[in-house]
């Protein structure tokens, strides 16, 4: 009974725009860190992905003032939120593997890295394309559950190259390049979290689809 009476209700859509135009960036941002991991242009693409999250970051904050300002939301105000900050944490995590490559002046990069660029740009675009589904989420609902799984199999690929990532430093530099060993896995590590920002985000497009379906 709610959801039909809220359907009836004028209500704010510029969210869906903004949200779209988000998840552009953070795909953006994914394809900048797989050729980053690449060794292409490796200073050009550590300035993309910064310039793309402080865009990212200036959408985040017109969301939140919409929220503050609207209305009417096309969802619960807590899970627009919760959704775009967790779109946004994405984008910040691939900023904090800049900040270490930058640090530590890398330039080249472990095959298993440029694995898990691979998959980061694979998890950016499904939920690219989930977002503007939830522009009408009731008639959507069986395709966006397909999409938040697969996200769920492509974390679970990005803890299986984590690992494999981190037996293979070892086996390298475990017992002779402790410094090569605690780079490499702080960079494995990012890379992972990155996966799992994409997985909270996949987790709240559930969470939107099972209360407004």
């Amino acid at each position: 009974m709610l959801s039909w009476f809220r359907a009836l209700l004028p209500r704010e859509d510029r969210f869906f725009d903004l949200f779209d135009r988000h998840s552009r960036t953070v795909v953006a941002g994914a394809e900048a860190l797989q050729r980053l991991l690449a060794g292409e242009d490796v200073e050009g693409n550590c300035s993309r992905i910064v310039e793309l999250e402080n865009e990212a970051d200036a959408i985040t904050a017109e969301v939140l003032l919409a929220v503050r300002r609207s209305f009417i939301t096309p969802f619960d105000r807590g899970d627009i939120k919760d959704l775009i900050q967790s779109m946004d944490d994405a984008i910040d995590m691939m900023h904090k593997t800049v900040k270490t490559v930058k640090l530590f002046e890398k330039t080249e990069f472990d095959p298993l890295m440029r694995e898990m660029g691979t998959v980061i740009v694979e998890a950016a675009r499904l939920v690219a394309e989930a977002i503007p589904l939830l522009n009408k989420v009731g008639a959507n609902a069986p395709r966006l559950t397909a999409l938040t799984e697969q996200v769920m199999r492509v974390e679970g690929r990005a803890d299986d190259l984590h690992e494999q990532g981190l037996k293979d430093l070892f086996r390298r530099h475990g017992r002779g390049d402790a410094m090569a060993y605690m780079i490499g896995s702080e960079i494995y590590g990012q890379l992972e979290k990155v996966v799992d920002r994409f997985e909270d985000v996949a987790n709240e497009i559930s969470g939107i689809v099972i209360e407004n379906v």
